[in-house]
């Protein structure tokens, strides 16, 4: 009997037909994000399934899918994925990292610096509603780049891919990973200094986040962390949203002690916190970071492949969680 998996959204045709060879295959018909309740009495006789990270897939919908073997995300973070739950019930979690994708958020959040330091999109609004009259040589007033410091919180492959493109707009580069600094050889090439996350608030003009969301980076930039950035700075994130408190950006920003700031992602997306889409010094996107064809069509095929493996009784390519690999062997010959 051929494995049963479900897709929580329209994936590529390509990625679609990967699975189609090995397993019955039921992709959910609309086109929004699943609900919870939805995606519970969905997993209730698959092998497998493949989700987004607008999916919740928490205990309960593990718990709902007693034949899972793979919970497949399409996307690299996973924080939306309770992995405990999934490995004690034997189940493996994959992610698709993708270089692809490190270049599509690393160019996107640089749109976004030139964006809300430039003006842009307040005076796109200003164009667009007749109220320019000619030019003015006070008018606009925005922010060079060139030799100011850009703080990066998060140096990993997006992180550096942000680091090593300024680093060519002549900004001076410091950054805080908790993981440590790079080796010296890497720092030199990316014109990069290690220092405390406290030194990157204080610092920088310009602070770009690119962290995963879990425990210990939820609210990483909270009320403190605002208080301690200079009033002229911008904050950029295109990690996830909780990694921001934004209740206390929408504070910070009311109390002008920070200067802007520019969110691919939200704390409660796709709602938008209350205040933010009122100011002018915010620029908003719908987590289009990494919205290029080569960032998204190589991650489904990553995808449709782990879960194929995975309901087949292989180990997928790229798991984030260890599991008992003879436990999934024998739950696949069930």
């Amino acid at each position: 009997m051929r494995p049963k998996v479900f897709v929580t959204r329209k994936i590529t045709q390509e990625a679609l037909g990967i699975i189609a060879q090995e397993c019955d295959v039921e992709v959910f018909p609309e086109e929004r994000p699943i609900t919870k309740e939805e995606l519970r009495t969905a997993v209730k006789d698959k092998d497998g399934i493949l989700v987004l990270v607008t999916d919740e897939v928490d205990g309960e919908v593990i718990e709902a899918g007693n034949k899972l073997k793979i919970i497949a995300n399409y996307g690299e973070g996973y924080n939306h994925v309770n992995i405990t739950v999934a490995s004690e019930r034997g189940i493996w979690v994959t992610n698709t990292p993708s270089p692809d994708i490190a270049t599509a958020v690393a160019e996107a959040t640089i749109g976004l610096i030139l964006t809300v330091s430039k003006r842009i999109v307040e005076a796109d609004k200003f164009m667009r509603t007749g109220k320019f009259k000619g030019w003015g040589p006070t008018d606009w007033i925005g922010q060079e780049l060139a030799h100011k410091m850009l703080g990066i919180i998060g140096m990993g492959r997006i992180g550096r891919e942000v680091a090593e493109r300024m680093r060519g707009w002549n900004m001076n580069i410091c950054y805080y990973d908790k993981a440590g600094r790079m080796d010296w050889g890497e720092e030199k090439r990316f014109g990069a200094i290690y220092v405390y996350l406290e030194t990157v608030l204080r610092e920088s003009d310009f602070i770009s986040i690119h962290v995963p969301l879990n425990r210990t980076t939820h609210h990483l930039i909270g009320e403190k962390e605002l208080s301690l950035m200079k009033p002229t700075a911008f904050l950029i994130n295109t990690s996830r949203g909780g990694v921001i408190d934004e209740r206390a950006l929408v504070k910070a920003l009311k109390e002008k002690k920070i200067a802007g700031a520019a969110l691919d992602v939200l704390e409660f997306e796709p709602k938008i916190t209350r205040g933010l889409k009122k100011m002018k010094n915010v620029v908003i996107t719908p987590h289009l970071a990494g919205a290029t064809e080569s960032a998204r069509v190589k991650p489904a095929i990553l995808a449709a492949r782990n879960l194929v493996a995975g309901v087949m009784g292989k180990p997928p390519l790229n798991p984030v969680n260890l599991i008992d690999i003879k436990t999934d062997i024998k739950n696949s010959s069930d």
